[in-house]
């Protein structure tokens, strides 16, 4: 077929039949005959239903985004099956729309960010760490072109230098690498919307979908900035913004470097890096009486002074309210006097501490960690050293003849595993439940296992430190609590307890449900032989993916309802990711790595029934 058709005109026409909720998108949800007719001549194609409208739609405007006013159309696209079409759109498109660079080429979309505008001028602060000579000269020299306002950090950042730029917080510099006579920013992927910067845990399972995406540059780069972040801010942060100067996330380096080094085999590449993750191991999370525990057992400590400045307005409205009430003050001056220092409050520093601790979780929010998240041996944090450990020990042991010398100091493979087997024994002792046959967080402070059913409880599969009996009974006793409609819910209803006007929905609750939680948990059954309940597991939570693409437009965002298998989430923050115009151009990093990670995993037939939109109940009956 060869009909061409005017792309200004054919939108106009298709958007005034089938948008006739005016969003722009061609859902569900429109009221349109859900029929359009293309003609050219006496040649004419007509296109139905939802789904392939809004292909149309899409396609219409990749073509007038590359600067064409006609379009030859092309069926293959418009009815292009959902589950390749949504492969396609983020190999070819997504990934692209969501990197980044610190350089002139990418500094100017954050100069677009509303989080980066100031009261007095509209500029963007770059905090260059102390020692980087090459990003001072560099930032100086392009401050003359663009409104930029550079800030040296000092050699040594303390919580309260910190607290200090939280009226005039910025975006903290990257790393910057001479190629070609000039100067270039290592790219990295951002998640997508309002977060337009590094993001700790979220770029190790970006990296995932980069590698089967082969995007190897990319994943390299966001190797080298964690690399850069860890020597000159002393950890991976929670983002590369000011305010989490004194604040990690999940630590996932170890597994980077390695499924990285997979593909390029560059071992002088991975000496550098394996080096800096051995020193991010001990510095960040192996000194006593910060992020190691008495019982040799770690938690997340978020150091810090006061409110996290990135909370959204009112969001504290509740925990401030009793305060404010006995010093007859309204919330609104009470919090902000506080957050300027001029109330003291005990109590107020004591719920920030366990506040931070949360966010630098990367489990913002949840009733699983309120409160109380400094005191407690996460389960979670424990596998994920654990992880370290044996891939410190791997990699030492098959590619540097089992001597890894940094300074003075060899590190051999038998180190690593003992570290790993005395962290597996602590493991068992503290966080293992026999009665209940599943791993839950410790609390070291009041000696007792903080009962709570999370799917964070699923992570031993994914690092390996199960016995298979273990692994067995976590499947048997925890798995079934979570398996939900569209995947494996954050924790069950139980768990979360009643929710009320003063006890509000937390995201990464039921019943929603998060990308990472569900990759891990298909490596970790994979590990060990389940693979009916991963193919299951999988299925679910594509075709959810899957299902909410077709009838929305094309829309992949932060997280779901798995529940009830749908985009449409009722929490704080909302839901990033859904907000857009006839096209999404990034979907949302981690969710994009998990569809094609899941893609990558589960057999043709049942990619086959993804693309009939087969339930799951209809495959996997209870």
């Amino acid at each position: 077929m060869k009909l061409t058709v005017s792309i200004q005109d054919t939108l106009a026409r298709l958007l005034a039949q089938e948008d006739t909720d005016g969003d722009k998108k061609i859902t569900i949800e429109d009221q349109g005959p859900k029929e359009f007719t293309l003609q050219s001549g006496a040649d004419s194609y007509t296109v139905r239903s939802t789904y392939h409208l809004s292909n149309l739609l899409q396609e219409l405007v990749i073509a007038k985004n590359e600067g064409k006013t006609e379009w030859e159309i092309d069926p293959s696209k418009i009815e292009e099956l959902p589950v390749q079409r949504i492969s396609r759109m983020i190999r070819d498109y997504y990934w692209k729309g969501l990197t980044r660079t610190m350089d002139i080429h990418g500094i100017e979309a954050l100069l677009a960010d509303t989080k980066n505008e100031t009261i007095e001028n509209q500029t963007l602060t770059v905090f260059v760490p102390y020692g980087d000579a090459l990003a001072l000269k560099y930032y100086t020299e392009l401050q003359r072109q663009l409104p930029l306002n550079i800030v040296r950090l000092p050699e040594k950042i303390t919580p309260k230098y910190v607290k200090t730029l939280n009226n005039n917080s910025g975006i903290l510099a990257l790393k910057l690498s001479e190629k070609n006579a000039g100067i270039r920013g290592e790219p990295f992927v951002v998640p997508g919307g309002r977060f337009n910067e590094m993001y700790g845990w979220d770029s190790y399972f970006e990296a995932v979908g980069l590698l089967l995406d082969s995007k190897i540059e990319l994943a390299l780069g966001m190797a080298n900035n964690f690399q850069y972040e860890i020597k000159h801010y002393g950890k991976i942060l929670n983002a590369n913004r000011s305010y989490y100067l004194t604040r990690t996330q999940p630590p996932f380096y170890s597994s980077m470097i390695s499924e990285i080094f997979e593909h390029t085999k560059d071992k002088k590449w991975l000496k550098s890096h394996l080096e800096t993750a051995i020193q991010e191991y001990e510095t960040v999370w192996m000194v006593k009486g910060k992020r190691l525990t008495p019982n040799g057992l770690n938690r997340y400590l978020a150091e810090g002074i006061g409110m996290p400045p990135e909370a959204e307005e009112g969001h504290f409205h509740h925990e401030m309210g009793m305060h404010a009430k006995n010093a007859n003050m309204s919330i609104e001056s009470y919090e902000q006097q506080y957050a300027e220092g001029a109330i003291e409050n005990s109590a107020l520093d004591h719920y920030f501490v366990h506040d931070r601790t949360v966010r630098e979780s990367g489990h913002d929010t949840s009733y699983r960690l309120e409160g109380i998240c400094a005191d407690l041996n996460l389960v979670e944090l424990n596998a994920m050293l654990f992880k370290y450990e044996t891939d410190f020990a791997e990699l030492i042991e098959h590619h540097f003849d089992d001597s890894f010398k940094i300074g003075d100091r060899t590190y051999t493979s038998q180190y690593w595993q003992d570290k790993s087997m005395e962290r597996k024994a602590r493991m068992n002792q503290y966080l293992w439940n026999r009665s209940e046959g599943m791993f839950f967080d410790y609390n070291f402070e009041s000696e007792a296992p903080h009962i709570f059913y999370s799917a964070t409880g699923l992570t031993p599969l994914w690092a390996g430190i199960c016995s298979q009996e273990q692994a067995q009974s976590l499947v048997d006793n925890l798995l079934p609590l979570l398996k939900e409609k569209g995947g494996i819910a954050s924790c069950d209803k139980k768990s979360r307890g009643e929710l009320s006007k003063d006890r509000p929905q937390k995201q990464w609750d039921y019943p929603n449900g998060w990308a990472p939680h569900q990759m891990m948990i298909w490596k970790g059954l994979h590990h060990y032989g389940f693979h009916e309940i991963q193919q299951e597991l999988i299925y679910r939570w594509l075709y959810m993916i899957t299902k909410n693409a077709v009838d929305y437009n094309g829309t992949i965002p932060e997280k779901y309802d798995v529940v009830s298998a749908t985009h449409k989430v009722f929490a704080e923050y909302g839901n990033v990711g859904t907000e857009f115009e006839y096209i999404t151009t990034e979907g949302f990093g981690w969710m994009n790595a998990s569809f094609q990670y899941g893609v990558s995993l589960l057999e043709e037939k049942y990619i086959n029934k993804l693309n009939d939109l087969v339930p799951p109940a209809e495959l996997f009956p209870e």
